[in-house]
């Protein structure tokens, strides 16, 4: 029996990544793909490459008793959406949105939501209706920190340099997302106020309840289309060995973060659900490195990821991606 699915602003970056993995995913079926802009045309009309991969076509209506539901709406649009239409009890709710993360927005009105972080959450996702996915920087920066905080070691204050690329802002182009502004250039901005910062904050007090130093977190604008480069460094009292083992014995059983012994790159995990790390540990300070897709690992791989969990699946199905090295 296949997964009946509901995806709602189906013209974005995000909502076309969702749509590439879900159309070859071997337990779903796309029901419809909400996009009021686009409504009666094909999907191949915002998503070219799609052209060939399904006749589906974009509507302006909804089926309210679709098995989930994945919101691809810009930040804040999620609640208005779910006020405006209902949607059956037994629908599982997937929110790529921010509308939901934090613990003090988790409650909406007959919904609960979990924060979709599998390598922290596990367990709740297995048994959750309705799924907050995390933010794309949010992401790559917790995975970097959540083996320190487990084992209590964030005891000072973490500086956070990220890189991401073009696609993280979105389909609408804007002043600092055209080419020619884009290309050839370099950016920071929102400089220790990011909105995940957060979610990042909240994650690592689930796990250190004691963590109270302050992350900085410097944001940039890269000149390429995918992925977040992160560099995050605190201090630590311990060996390169000793900090690496405790990465690779927090992440023993995860599906998509692996350790590498080696310098990474961000070739390595564009169009992959893949998060890597690098750990290093140099004069009483530990370096770690994380490499992610923005809009796989960082959007719709983790909320497929998630709705396998949900959905009682294996964690990899429809995620067996490859990265191209050249």
């Amino acid at each position: 029996m296949k997964i009946k699915v509901g995806i709602i602003g189906g013209s974005g970056y995000t909502a076309g990544e969702l749509l590439r993995l879900l159309i070859h995913h071997p337990n779903t079926e796309l029901d419809f793909v909400y996009s009021t802009t686009n409504a009666g045309k094909p999907l191949h009309v915002a998503h070219a490459d799609l052209i060939g991969d399904s006749e589906i076509l974009f509507t302006d209506k909804v089926n309210p008793k679709v098995d989930v539901l994945f919101l691809c709406l810009g930040h804040g649009r999620s609640r208005a959406f779910l006020e405006a239409n209902e949607f059956s009890s037994n629908t599982k709710v997937i929110d790529l949105g921010n509308d939901f993360r934090l613990l003090a927005d988790k409650k909406f009105q007959n919904r609960d939501f979990v924060y979709g972080l599998p390598e922290l959450n596990l367990k709740d996702i297995k048994s959750a209706k309705n799924i907050a996915n995390p933010g794309c920087f949010a992401t790559a920066i917790q995975l970097a920190l959540l083996p320190l905080a487990k084992a209590e070691k964030i005891n000072d204050t973490v500086h956070v340099n990220a890189t991401t690329g073009s696609t993280g802002a979105g389909v609408s182009p804007g002043a600092t997302t055209h080419f020619s502004w884009r290309d050839n250039n370099f950016s920071s901005y929102k400089v220790f106020s990011h909105q995940h910062l957060g979610e990042i904050n909240q994650s690592v007090q689930q796990l250190q309840a004691s963590h109270n130093d302050a992350i900085f977190f410097v944001p940039n604008r890269g000149n390429f289309s995918k992925g977040i480069y992160a560099t995050l460094y605190t201090k630590f009292d311990g060996t390169t060995e000793q900090a690496a083992k405790l990465f690779t014995e927090f992440y023993a059983d995860a599906k998509f973060t692996v350790i590498s012994e080696t310098p990474i790159s961000l070739k390595q995990v564009v169009n992959t659900n893949k998060c890597i790390l690098h750990i290093e540990v140099k004069d009483g300070m530990v370096l770690v490195t994380s490499i992610i897709d923005n809009l796989i690992k960082g959007a719709s791989g983790q909320a497929i990821h998630n709705m396998n969990l949900m959905f009682g699946l294996e964690e990899k199905t429809g995620l067996n991606l490859k990265s191209s090295g050249f």
